[in-house]
């Protein structure tokens, strides 16, 4: 993913206190849930939805298809609360970040940490980075 452009950096869009936010997802009765954290306020995909309805019965990962899109913009317009900056680079962040990530079991879950989303939008065209999730 390459550097976000001049008028919607990730510096102008986000607070600093993200620096504490994880974003963690588990399945729960089948239902993949995602939790916003300190607070474990969960995400829901309402507010993407608005914006691109690519699933309507709610968020996916692990692989590239229409849940995980809804997942990856939802974070970004969650993490950024800036929807210019979610609709440019969800997809590229759903690519490679939500389509890697991996719980499968009842007990498993993902973690994905302020630092990792700042490391994969500020990433260089050519470098990949890999989140420990």
């Amino acid at each position: 993913m390459s550097r976000p452009s001049d008028t919607h950096s990730i510096e102008q869009t986000r607070p600093a206190s993200d620096c504490d936010i994880a974003y963690v997802g588990y399945r729960q009765s089948g239902q993949a849930i995602v939790e916003k954290r300190p607070g474990q306020e969960r995400l829901t995909p309402e507010r993407s939805l608005a914006l691109v309805n690519h699933s309507p019965s709610g968020f996916e990962w692990g692989y590239g298809g229409s849940g995980p899109a809804q997942l990856a913009l939802a974070l970004l317009l969650d993490y950024t609360d800036d929807e210019a900056f979610a609709l440019d680079h969800y997809q590229a962040f759903k690519t490679e970040v939500v389509s890697q990530l991996d719980c499968a079991g009842s007990g498993e879950r993902w973690r994905l940490t302020g630092p990792e989303i700042d490391a994969v939008l500020h990433e260089t065209p050519g470098e990949p980075v890999a989140p420990s999730i």
